[in-house]
């Protein structure tokens, strides 16, 4: 599993997925591609959407963030840290769970190695 430390708040110095906003005039895919490139130098190839999470805000003041995670294929390029993350690497499935802070991001992960051996069938 392709996971960064983040660099940056939400969840800055823990580990997760890459991900990040959409450019306006920018599809999902298009975005989704884009992010995971300038984080970790990584090419990928899209398989298949896994879900749509949401973090809800605690207070007032807090955004409320929709994320929805796909699953993808390596294509070409080493893990990399670039932009948003502090370092980036391919790590074990187990090994990737024990590493995330976040529940949400632990069931994106469970989702996709499901959604993977599906399309592999």
């Amino acid at each position: 599993m392709l996971l960064i430390k983040r660099a940056k708040p939400p969840f800055q110095g823990h580990w997760s997925i890459p991900g990040g906003k959409v450019e306006h005039g920018e599809g999902l895919q298009a975005a989704l591609a884009r992010e995971v490139r300038e984080e970790t130098g990584i090419a990928i190839r899209i398989l298949g959407l896994i879900n749509a999470f949401e973090s809800l805000p605690e207070h007032e003041t807090d955004k409320h963030f929709i994320m929805l995670d796909y699953v993808a294929d390596w294509v070409s390029g080493e893990p990399q840290a670039g932009d948003d993350a502090e370092e980036a690497e391919f790590v074990p499935f187990d090994e990737a769970l024990s590493r995330l802070a976040w529940d949400q991001t632990r069931l994106a992960l469970q989702q996709a190695k499901a959604a993977r051996n599906r399309i592999r069938r």
